[in-house]
Parts: structure tokens; C-alpha cells; sequence
């Protein structure tokens, strides 16, 4: 019986999306190796792997540190220039930038900074 056929990777086709979701500090040795084998090394970081024994394995012995989902698929582009935005068109530019709760704007700060009496009043003699 011949062989059966895998790509150059070594991958039979199906794969799966390994998201590390808990941290590696305070676990043993051979979990924190578990996962650099995986690919993973810091919370939210995932890796794309072929669906094999192996691979299962290893995730079977980090179970509480992984989550496994299937790869999605790719984002579709837009099909016609329609639904895109003009060129010149910017989310910047279509809303205004809002000052910060508790922070004074300069017109406010101008409006109430006292003002100095003119040079054109008299000033009184005591």
C-alpha cells in the first residue's frame, strides 16, 4: 500500500486556531514547554495548526490555559466602489474631537481669566 499524500508542511489539510487565554507563570515546567511547542507565549496570542494527534495531545495538557477554535474565514472585500468612502472622506474629519471630562478648553480658560482695566478709564487718585 502506498503512502498517503501530504503537502510540503507535512499538514493533511484540516486546521485549527490555539489562542493562549491564561498565563504560563505560576504553572509547571513541562505546561510552560507545552506551550512554546504551540507557538504561543503571551495571553491572547494565537497560532494556526494542523489538526493532528500530536498537535491534540498537546493541548489536551493545557486545556486551562487554551482555547481551540476553527480558522475563520478571510474577510470579503467590497464589491463595488459604492460602499467605500470617498478619498477624502476621514472618520477624523466627520467627527469633532471632544475635550476631556474634568479638563478646561483654552476659549473657557480665556472667558474666565480676569481682565485688566483698560488704559482708556481714568484710573482714580486716592
Amino acid at each position: 500500500m502506498a503512502p498517503q499524500k501530504r503537502s510540503a508542511d507535512g499538514e493533511s489539510g484540516e486546521m485549527i486556531v490555539v489562542t493562549q487565554v491564561r498565563s504560563g507563570i505560576s504553572t509547571k515546567p513541562k505546561h510552560r514547554g507545552t506551550l512554546r511547542a504551540l507557538g504561543l507565549g503571551r495571553i491572547g496570542k494565537s497560532n494556526v495548526l494542523p489538526d493532528r494527534p500530536e498537535i491534540r495531545g498537546m493541548i489536551a495538557r493545557v486545556p486551562h490555559l487554551v482555547k481551540v477554535g476553527s480558522p475563520a474565514a478571510p474577510p470579503a472585500a467590497p464589491a463595488s466602489a459604492e460602499t467605500t468612502e470617498p478619498v477624502g472622506a476621514t472618520k477624523a474629519a466627520a467627527a469633532p474631537k471632544t475635550a476631556k471630562a474634568g479638563t478646561v478648553t483654552k476659549a473657557a480658560r480665556a472667558s474666565k481669566a480676569p481682565k485688566a482695566p483698560e488704559a482708556s478709564e481714568p484710573l482714580e487718585e486716592a
